[in-house]
């Protein structure tokens, strides 16, 4: 128990150190995560997930509000494809994007609220935050990991 306490006191001390300090190189691979991840948002915005699974590996694991969804490809047909058609609109604001390296691993963080109406029903505002794990596949970053999670603003 002291050395798995040890091992991660020293995680704790070493992660924060090297994730602020990214080589030069890392300017247009930031750029490619930001493009990706912002592609995402926008087809959510306009309720249209078509062409998204490109945005993500094979094996991608999303995890919603402390739900397991499993794949991307499964996450859309159960989840988000169904849930988008019954929203008249889904809009993002004070979208803040953090992105940093960890070797090849690309761990982006985004904190943002939007605005959900239904096609039925009353409009819901929420604060959300999300984390996504990308690394390159053939080029080109890909999702492998999304963590969703939202609560309502405190005036709620």
């Amino acid at each position: 128990m002291r050395n798995s306490m040890m091992t991660f006191a020293a995680i704790a001390v070493v992660l924060p150190a090297s994730s602020t300090a990214q080589p030069a190189g890392r300017a247009a691979d930031t750029r490619a995560v930001v493009t990706v991840l912002a592609q995402y948002k926008a087809a959510i915005e306009r309720l249209d997930p078509n062409g998204t699974e490109r945005l993500f590996t094979q094996d991608s694991q999303i995890f919603e509000t402390g739900g397991a969804e499993g794949t991307y490809t499964n996450y859309l047909a159960h989840h988000l494809g169904p849930e988008l058609k019954a929203f008249r609109s889904f809009v993002f604001s004070d979208y803040k994007i953090d992105v940093r390296f960890v070797g090849a691993v690309a761990l982006a963080t985004e904190t943002y609220r939007y605005r959900i109406v239904p096609n039925t029903g009353e409009a819901a505002d929420r604060l959300g935050v999300a984390t996504s794990v990308l690394r390159k596949v053939g080029g080109d970053w890909r999702i492998v990991s999304m963590h969703n999670s939202a609560r309502r603003p405190p005036s709620q």
